[in-house]
């Protein structure tokens, strides 16, 4: 299964032609690893080993790429921007793979772009920039803006979804006074920006995040209902569970009194979310949990796969199977 990678182990992963070839690879070697795929150039100067890239996923492949275009500039004004910024601040990118590490020169600069770096010029104050990791970027907030005015709606949200987490999101509490102070800063961001690409989805965007989604599924899941027409959804809904552990369900549909369990393969498949219990273990343990839960709330579970919320559409044929319509 993919696994995702920090900055810091992203940048370990690079190889230079100097660290090559001390390791005793030879100009043919590194063509024919290049031309067989067992090494994959990034950026002019930087490799990355071929199977260490496969077993990335694609925001873990990204920060490979900021890294390495980092890594070959020499100084300038170039800061991390859009997808890229959204990468070194651990933002999802729900079904969007970068094509390119994007960055922005403070407007009224000449710029160019090229293979492998989209450079964009717009205006960046310096309170929009910031170091992180070693690695100049735009803030966070500034960083979500671009976003929700470039992405896709649904990736849109998950970022926006993602950020407002790590702002509210105090000792494992969701602070609302924080979440609506962030709502209104981005607004009046917005409101700066008024007539400018992307904006009037930005807010649509801001008005929409809530940080209490802890996936990008849960996010577009969430998204998907509002657009079946379900206003009144719960999200991370409490359930006591049989020892007086505190459990979680992802999203609940109040007017229809149904819990909506959003079913990833990564809790069955990643060593790490297992915690040490086999695949077997896994499901014994979610069969037991679910059906506490059905007994002590008397409502009904559904589980939905990420492919059941790839559109409104999908997903309202996923919950009509269950007979599960607005009234």
């Amino acid at each position: 299964m993919p696994r995702h990678i920090s900055l810091g182990q992203a940048r370990d992963l690079l190889l230079t032609r100097e660290s090559l070839e001390r390791n005793r690879w030879k100009e043919r070697e590194i063509a024919k690893g290049l031309a067989e795929g067992t090494l994959r150039r990034v950026q002019r100067n930087r490799y990355v080993l071929g199977a260490d890239w496969d077993a990335l996923w694609p925001e873990s492949r990204h920060r490979v790429e900021v890294q390495a275009a980092f890594a070959e500039m020499r100084g300038g004004d170039a800061v991390a921007s859009h997808e890229s910024a959204g990468v070194v601040w651990n933002l999802p990118l729900y079904r969007h793979s970068p094509a390119a590490v994007h960055v922005t020169i403070p407007d009224g600069k000449h710029v160019s772009s090229r293979a492998g770096l989209v450079r964009h010029s717009d205006a960046l104050p310096p309170e929009d920039v910031t170091t992180r990791l070693g690695i100049r970027t735009t803030t966070l907030e500034r960083t979500v803006f671009d976003l929700a005015r470039t992405l896709g709606f649904e990736a849109a949200v998950a970022v926006a979804d993602a950020a407002l987490r790590q702002i509210a999101f105090i000792d494992g509490a969701y602070d609302v006074d924080l979440a609506d102070d962030w709502r209104a800063r981005m607004l009046e961001r917005a409101a700066r920006g008024a007539g400018s690409r992307g904006v009037r989805q930005a807010i649509e965007v801001i008005l929409f995040a809530d940080g209490r989604s802890e996936s990008p599924a849960e996010s577009v899941a969430r998204l998907q209902l509002m657009r079946l027409g379900f206003e009144r959804i719960g999200l991370q809904v409490a359930v006591l569970g049989p020892r007086g552990e505190r459990w979680r369900v992802d999203l609940e549909l109040e007017d229809a009194a149904v819990l909506l369990e959003i079913d990833g393969v990564g809790k069955y498949q990643d060593e790490k979310l297992r915690s040490g219990r086999s695949v077997e273990q896994v499901i014994l343990d979610e069969k037991r949990r679910e059906d506490w839960i059905r007994g002590t709330t008397q409502k009904r579970l559904v589980r939905v796969e990420e492919k059941d919320i790839a559109t409104a559409d999908a997903l309202g044929r996923r919950l009509a199977a269950f007979g599960i319509r607005l009234s």
